[in-house]
């Protein structure tokens, strides 16, 4: 008797599932939550993916820019101290002829005295 039930139950087979029979089977359709708990989570990990490689270009392009700046300072920097030197403030008054003249005699401090 048992053989016979065993007979009666058979495995669905390619038929099946291209005739579509196989959706409508009692086993498959029990497992459905769980089918779909599994689409929900690969639907969770490309998303995730896809954020990540996003978050990931983004971040290499500030990097770039931020290299780019980085140099670009450090070029400014070498340039404003070498124009602020004082031999070269000296030439640059000289050739703009604004009739400004170096000391001779280092300064003094002025002291004010404060009456009360």
């Amino acid at each position: 008797m048992k053989e016979k039930t065993h007979k009666n139950k058979k495995r669905p087979g390619v038929k099946s599932f291209l005739g579509g029979t196989i959706l409508t089977d009692e086993r498959f359709t029990r497992q459905l939550p769980f089918i779909g708990l599994i689409v929900v989570f690969a639907l969770v990990l490309i998303t995730n993916r896809n954020w990540s490689e996003r978050t990931i270009r983004q971040i290499e392009s500030v990097q770039n820019q931020l290299d780019e700046l980085r140099s670009e300072s450090i070029t400014l920097s070498a340039r404003l101290m070498d124009v602020s030197r004082p031999s070269e403030v000296g030439e640059l008054v000289e050739k703009s002829e604004l009739g400004l003249v170096s000391p001779i005699r280092p300064p003094r401090k002025i002291v004010v005295k404060k009456n009360k």
